[in-house]
């Protein structure tokens, strides 16, 4: 007895069951749980048959056996019933469910099962998505159909070899740094979405540092200006989008380079524990009586102009670092490090990443570089509130991004090598 067997027909029996729990839940007129659960076993049963019977016209027929008792169906229904659902979302999971139980005995168990699920969840969540469609905007849209052409248009379509200068220059690569940074960016923005603007001041500085720790600096130094007492609130919000901001690099690092994460992490989650430390401090000082903690609207993260800049800049910066390693070493790479995390951390982390991913740079320098870069985006950051903001959120913003940079150049300087996971 093949065992294995037993357990597809298992997997089948299972997935049956779960649509069609989820079918009949909504009371569904034309196929429930015994419905969807028959069907999946016959996908299955129909699998073993073409396998074992070396039969590729098993399969189809009964397919289209399936097809015609919908049509069937449908043909009663619309004539029983007054007003018919005319939505064709069971039929056509249905087919689905018939297809994938016979694809876990044709093909992959494992994606036949992912398949399966996914089918489930989307089926369940079925009212959330509309409700949430219906809240987007022209921009929410932009934002997802830019996105679309940047990951699934133009990365494909781009040569995956090196040009140029020092031979560091791969379009296929630099392009695939910046659909992973505009991805980021736009899931933050989906989160916010999915969120009322009202959520707590917790909420709105975890989402900036998902989606742009600078930007929210900019909105709300800005706000300091028209409202009374939110210096202080300001103020933790942007310590806490910066906080995340360095989660943010270690997505980043981990992507790149994830066998070297473990000598990477420790060093920067200690720089990131102090910052949360200094967070905590400021969320039990904030007065409780204010409420004024609406989240500003976010700008659309998936800009064709603001991709195509950060393509650029990264490219910029790794030819930038190629020439410093080369002509005056690594030494040199801290004042690139220095200047290019004034204006965009990414870039430079992703930048260092690939280097160490090369083998042409340590990981101790590497990670030590990546910390003095966001050191430096804070110390830009801390200037940019100053100058949008008041004399009180330059005063909170200038204790909290002191004491992290003051901490970070501790850190990269009293650091053991010897020190990591």
């Amino acid at each position: 007895m093949d065992y294995s067997d037993l357990v597809t027909l298992g997997i089948a029996f299972g997935l049956g069951l779960l649509v069609g729990l989820q079918r009949q839940h909504t009371d569904n007129k034309m196929a429930g749980v015994r419905t969807f659960t028959l069907i999946a076993i016959l996908g299955t049963v129909t699998g073993f048959m073409a396998r074992d019977f070396d039969n590729p016209f098993i399969l189809p027929v009964f397919g289209i056996a399936i097809t015609a008792f919908l049509v069937i169906a449908n043909i009663v229904k619309l004539k029983k019933f007054d007003n018919p659902d005319v939505g064709q979302t069971t039929e056509v999971a249905a087919l689905l469910m018939f297809a994938i139980c016979a694809y876990i005995v044709m093909g992959d168990r494992v994606i036949g099962i992912i398949v399966g699920g996914a089918m489930a969840v989307l089926l369940y969540i079925k009212e959330h998505l509309h409700d949430f469609i219906e809240r987007l905007k022209d921009k929410d849209l932009k934002a997802i159909m830019t996105f679309t052409g940047i990951s699934l248009v133009i990365l494909p379509i781009l040569p995956d070899e090196t040009f140029g200068p020092l031979d560091v220059l791969n379009p296929y690569n630099i392009w695939l740094m910046v659909v992973l940074i505009v991805g980021i960016s736009v899931i933050g923005y989906f989160i916010y979405k999915f969120v009322d603007t009202k959520t707590g001041i917790i909420s709105n500085g975890i989402l900036g540092g998902l989606i742009s720790s600078t930007a929210t600096t900019v909105s709300y130094a800005r706000k300091t200006k028209n409202a009374k007492n939110l210096d202080m609130m300001a103020a933790f919000i942007i310590t806490t989008a910066s906080a995340i901001a360095l989660v943010r690099v270690l997505i980043e690092v981990g992507v790149i380079i994830p066998k070297k994460l473990p000598e990477i992490i420790l060093p920067l989650a200690i720089e990131f524990i102090v910052m949360v430390a200094l967070c905590a401090a400021l969320f039990y000082k904030i007065n409780k009586d204010n409420d004024d903690d609406e989240m500003p609207e976010p700008d659309n993260p998936a800009q064709f102009k603001s991709a195509l800049i950060f393509g650029l800049l990264y490219g910029l910066i790794l030819l930038a670092v190629a020439f410093t390693k080369k002509e005056f070493g690594n030494q040199a790479l801290y004042i690139v490090a220095i200047i290019s995390g004034l204006t965009d951390v990414d870039a430079i982390t992703l930048s260092l990443s690939q280097l160490m991913k090369n083998g042409g740079l340590e990981t101790h320098t590497g990670w030590r570089l990546i910390l003095l870069a966001s050191l430096a985006n804070l110390l830009f950051k801390g200037i940019m509130a100053g100058v949008l903001g008041t004399k009180r959120l330059l005063k909170w913003v200038g204790i909290t991004f002191g004491i992290s940079i003051l901490s970070g150049l501790t850190i990269m300087w009293l650091w053991p090598e010897t020190w990591h996971f």
